[in-house]
């Protein structure tokens, strides 16, 4: 398959290397100095664009590869409160293709399930209160996480006692800890730690007087994530539309 890659950090080195490995040519590598490439044949050459890139900039990503008649695959957040009506409809009536995630692993597929699973069963003992951190590295610019607020989401749809969630606690990278919101009772708290080189830790906690339920993800690497999103954009290739894990992984 014929691969284009928007952003070329760590993340994008490794998708590359990850691609390579899985037999995949690397026809057009975008970055913040070459955008003029999105107007070239390499790049319209690609069967898909693998975009990992800012949250500010990952939409206007979009709609230029999409002007060149690629599909994307992205694992960008920070995004969707302001163009997530504009990418549903562009790829269920405009024809266009994304398959986004807020985190393409395996093992966060894998957590998420048992997520929502374990959610439905909470549902029944309102003694225990819930609460969510999330820890990631110091350069990662939105907080909390895309793939904290899709857990999050997930536990407001199953528990009656959560109606939404919310900003909770920031501890910044000198350790200063901001306290942005004081949840209520029918709030779900998200509380984010921003430090060192951590990829990823995404813990939910059911906590009572008797005692506590603790379910964690913890990344070791990138490697993880890169691989999930070559997979999914294996995927993308020949499907269409707006595109998500619960397509690829089936659970």
């Amino acid at each position: 398959m014929k691969l284009a890659l928007i952003g070329y950090g760590k993340m994008g080195r490794m998708i590359e290397q990850i691609a390579r490995e899985r037999g995949h040519e690397i026809t057009c590598i975008i970055d913040i100095d070459n955008q003029q490439d999105f107007d070239s044949d390499a790049f319209r050459s690609a069967e898909v664009a693998i975009e990992f890139t800012a949250p500010h900039v990952a939409y206007d990503n979009y709609l230029k590869a999409w002007a060149q008649g690629v599909k994307v695959v992205s694992g960008s957040t920070g995004w969707l409160q302001e163009h997530g009506d504009d990418v549903r409809q562009a790829c269920t009536t405009g024809g266009k293709t994304l398959f986004w995630a807020s985190n393409f692993s395996v093992g966060v597929a894998v957590f998420s399930a048992v997520n929502k699973y374990l959610a439905r069963i909470m549902n029944q003992f309102p003694q225990y209160d819930v609460r969510m951190e999330e820890v990631h590295h110091i350069h990662k610019l939105d907080h909390p996480s895309g793939t904290a607020i899709t857990l999050a989401e997930q536990i407001t749809e199953a528990l009656d006692r959560k109606d939404s969630w919310t900003l909770g606690t920031l501890t910044q990278p000198d350790g200063t800890q901001v306290v942005e919101h004081m949840p209520a009772a029918n709030e779900l708290a998200i509380d984010s730690v921003r430090r060192d080189e951590v990829p990823g830790i995404h813990t939910i906690e059911y906590d009572s007087d008797a005692d506590c339920i603790r379910l964690t993800h913890d990344a070791h690497s990138r490697r993880g994530f890169a691989l999930g999103a070559v997979l999914a954009a294996e995927y993308t290739a020949t499907h269409e539309g707006l595109l998500t894990t619960s397509d690829l992984f089936h659970f």
